[in-house]
């Protein structure tokens, strides 16, 4: 339930901190003096979009923040839990506004969105609008209550789900039909460029490969030539390096028997002498592999030409040849496999349409049965608000023809609001006052439904009063030993009726004006109701008055 509100700074309320008890809360006041300002606020923190405008003139940021205490059943715990919010049984939320046009929002401490807020909000508070009847004119606003009447609200998302995926099913057998026409030539080019390529396209290492054999080939003459120089020089010639590094070390090696000091020098030039050696045996190895193959350059330059002429053909590297091949390949293999393709789309359809359509009768189903349970609830509701006699009834029309995410079938809120008056629908009941009746009626039977654990009511008993507004808060009364209720009201038989009663009151110095909530003891609350029944001139006999209505209502339970 809702615990406590804070409001800084909001529209004309400076300062505003309630504690709010269980059971049925009434907010009264005069005309315009704020009572919706409360509900406004709580409709920030529960997600409604942010305004600046409602920043209180002369502040620059306005907040509101309250606290849920959460029973141990209730669904938010799993929800915080799920978002790293959980906080020891307790929900707190807050909205921060700015001049900027910017909110901030915060749930448990920790910065949120305002989607998430409303998401989390859906679960904690109900708002049942003076305006309501105006939405329960909307086909879809009927087929909503009735499902969340119903327990239903799981079967909807699952239907939802199914619809979705039978029609994506059906959008892409739809695209693969309509590209056969095209898929075909599609296919021509394919298979002719792919042609083309074949035996074309370079192997991973291939073109280094050839890159290197070329410069072998196209150098092949200068790489004999000066190698044969380079050998002469280090041991073909009669004055090669190794003749006069042999010279060398003869002249060493008897001056080493003088001074033995030179032996380290004899060792250095003895290994020179074999790497030397090597050297010239290696590049005499390399002659005999070099060769003058005029025929396997040409080959080569060919091979290496068709490879460029293609890739700039194709606008891509030549390295990427490769990969440009094996994509058009695997493109070409699946507009080939498009007809199989296709029949499995086909039995995709049907399937998915079948799964769909089992759901919607079964939810069709679950749909009337509750139609019938409502209708009776709410006939039941209409003898006590003073239309004895009138019956209403949710009438459930499947239509095959007509499906959606919301299933297939049709619902409409029909009613007779009198004895021997046919039935029409919701929407052609003329008279304003029935309508309000017939609207409360239907908040009241489908509040006590949900598990929603506070429910609001913000000025629904317009347009009644006398006997049925006193029916009205009795009614609200007896949610109130279920759920948290919070009812504005303009009505003292509905007032009398609250276990908690707020007084809201606007004042004004003529320089700013300024709404402030108060909570009423047992002396202000009979005050309160005697104001509501008196106008401005409260006599004895109108507090008296008020007193009893209270009592009566106490003494009721």
């Amino acid at each position: 339930m809702l615990n406590r509100i804070t409001i800084e700074n909001l529209v004309i309320v400076r300062s505003l901190d309630l504690q709010l008890d269980a059971g049925m809360t009434a907010l009264t006041g005069e005309t315009g003096a704020g009572k919706s300002i409360l509900i406004d606020a709580l409709g920030l923190v529960l997600g409604d979009k942010a305004d600046s405008a409602m920043i209180r003139a002369g502040a620059d940021r306005a907040e509101v923040s309250v606290a849920f205490d959460l029973q141990g059943d209730s669904p938010v715990h799993e929800w915080l839990a799920g978002h790293d919010l959980d906080a020891d049984g307790e929900c707190l939320m807050r909205r921060v506004l700015v001049r900027d046009g910017r909110s901030r929002a915060y749930i448990n401490g920790t910065p949120s969105t305002q989607a998430l807020l409303a998401e989390v909000g859906e679960m904690l508070v109900d708002i049942h609008g003076q305006h309501a009847h105006q939405s329960l004119m909307r086909a879809a606003s009927q087929r909503e209550l009735l499902d969340e009447y119903g327990g239903l609200r799981d079967s909807t998302h699952e239907i939802a789900r199914r619809y979705r995926t039978w029609r994506d099913a059906v959008d892409r057998h739809k695209a693969l039909t309509d590209a056969a026409a095209d898929r075909a030539g599609r296919i021509d080019y394919l298979r002719f460029q792919l042609g083309e390529m074949e035996g074309m396209v370079p192997s991973v290492d291939e073109l280094a490969d050839l890159g290197a054999e070329h410069d072998r080939l196209a150098h092949a003459e200068r790489l004999l030539g000066e190698s044969t120089a380079v050998l002469e020089l280090l041991s073909e010639s009669d004055q090669s390096l190794q003749q006069s590094l042999q010279h060398a070390i003869h002249t060493i090696d008897e001056l080493s028997t003088i001074d033995g000091t030179l032996n380290e020098t004899l060792d250095l030039l003895n290994t020179a002498d074999i790497q030397l050696s090597e050297a010239a045996s290696a590049l005499r190895h390399y002659q005999h592999r070099v060769d003058l193959d005029p025929e396997r350059l040409h080959e080569i330059d060919q091979r290496l030409g068709g490879i460029h002429d293609l890739a700039r053909k194709h606008r891509v590297e030549p390295a990427s040849l490769g990969e440009l091949y094996q994509r058009l390949g695997e493109e070409l293999q699946t507009l080939e496999q498009a007809d199989t393709n296709l029949a499995a789309l086909e039995r995709e359809v049907v399937e998915h349409e079948r799964h769909f359509r089992d759901a919607a009768a079964a939810l069709g189903r679950a749909r009337r049965h509750a139609a019938q349970k409502l209708s009776r609830t709410v006939t039941d509701s209409m003898q006590t608000l003073g239309m004895q006699g009138g019956a209403f009834r949710v009438e459930v029309t499947a239509d095959p023809q007509r499906c959606g995410t919301h299933g297939c079938d049709r619902v409409c809120f029909r009613v007779a609001a009198n004895p021997g008056q046919p039935e029409a629908a919701l929407i052609d009941v003329a008279s304003g006052g029935e309508l309000s009746r017939i609207s409360l009626a239907i908040q009241v039977a489908t509040a006590g439904c949900g598990s929603v654990p506070t429910l609001i009511f913000d000025e629904v008993d317009v347009g009644i009063g006398g006997a049925v507004a006193e029916i009205v808060g009795q009614l609200m009364r007896d949610l109130g030993r279920q759920r948290q209720v919070l009812c504005v009201t303009h009505l003292p038989q509905v007032a009398s009726q609250a276990h908690q009663q707020l007084a809201v009151q606007k004042s004004s110095d003529g320089r700013s004006t300024e709404t402030r909530v108060t909570v009423l003891d047992a002396q202000a609350r009979i005050d309160e109701i005697a104001r509501m029944l008196g106008g401005v001139s409260i006599t004895e006999q109108t507090r008296r008055h008020a007193g009893e209505m209270i009592e009566q209502a106490q003494r009721a339970g």
